[in-house]
């Protein structure tokens, strides 16, 4: 089969499955979310896009911003970023070495991705938390992003069917009754009885605040989309609408 035809395949299946099947994913992803004291002090961490849930990926060119929030303070990464290609795919990957004790909050803006077939803009706001040598102190820090999740659940330590909450914040203020995506991190390629599961789907209060129990171990996301404040130009040379999500990922392991 040529390539050609392959994509041409891919395509077709893709305007088979309902919109909330095809939603995007930027991930953020350590190696481990918990560094205790006998543990290595490197973790890796990995930047990707796509279907979490299909494991599907789309590519990913050099993001915007890549650092880590600690101690109060923001360390950029970004130049530490090595390419990584899967098959046609870009994706990114780094090494740090934990110093002191304390929460990482590792961070991403992607640069913006052209999504064609629903001509617009998406830029997702990443973010995901690595506890260290057991100071628990940071988990809850803003980034300043233009929208962010600020989690209400301490976001390490889950156990499987623990309840996750965050309260979806736009420049700073809530978003009441915002639309929180949900996907998970499908390595297994455990099979859906349909589509419609790959996304779940909850509404926020009128607050912002929103709850989510995980049903399984593994890495969790969270993405709350709203509409960016302007178009933005796309590729085709025409100003789109931009798609911005506030975006965090948690882990959990099972209870034995």
């Amino acid at each position: 089969m040529s390539k050609r035809m392959a994509i041409a395949m891919m395509l077709a299946a893709a305007l088979l499955l309902p919109l909330s099947a095809l939603a995007h994913f930027a991930v953020v992803q350590p190696s481990d979310d918990i560094v205790a004291a006998g543990d290595s002090k490197t973790i890796k961490v990995d930047l990707r896009f796509g279907h979490p849930f299909e494991q599907g990926l789309m590519n990913m060119v050099k993001p915007q911003q890549f650092g880590v929030l600690a101690g109060g303070e923001k360390q950029d990464l970004l130049s530490s970023l090595q390419l990584v290609k899967q098959g046609d795919f870009s994706t990114w990957s780094t090494e740090y070495q934990i110093g002191r004790p304390g929460d990482y909050v590792f961070y991403l803006e992607p640069t913006p991705y052209w999504e064609p077939a629903e001509g617009k803009l998406i830029i997702h706001y990443t973010k995901v938390v690595v506890q260290a040598l057991g100071l628990e102190e940071g988990w809850d820090e803003l980034l300043g992003f233009p929208i962010e999740i600020r989690p209400l659940t301490r976001p390490y330590g889950l156990w499987t069917g623990n309840v996750f909450s965050g309260q979806v914040l736009l420049e700073g203020k809530p978003v009441p009754f915002a639309e929180v995506e949900v996907s998970y991190d499908n390595k297994d390629k455990i099979p859906s009885p349909d589509e419609v599961y790959c996304i779940q789907v909850v509404i926020a209060d009128q607050n912002g605040v929103f709850s989510y129990a995980m049903p399984r171990a593994g890495w969790w996301g969270f993405a709350a989309l709203e509409d960016g404040p302007e178009q933005l130009l796309a590729p085709d040379g025409e100003k789109h609408p931009v798609e911005i999500g506030g975006l965090i990922w948690v882990n959990t392991v099972d209870f034995k």
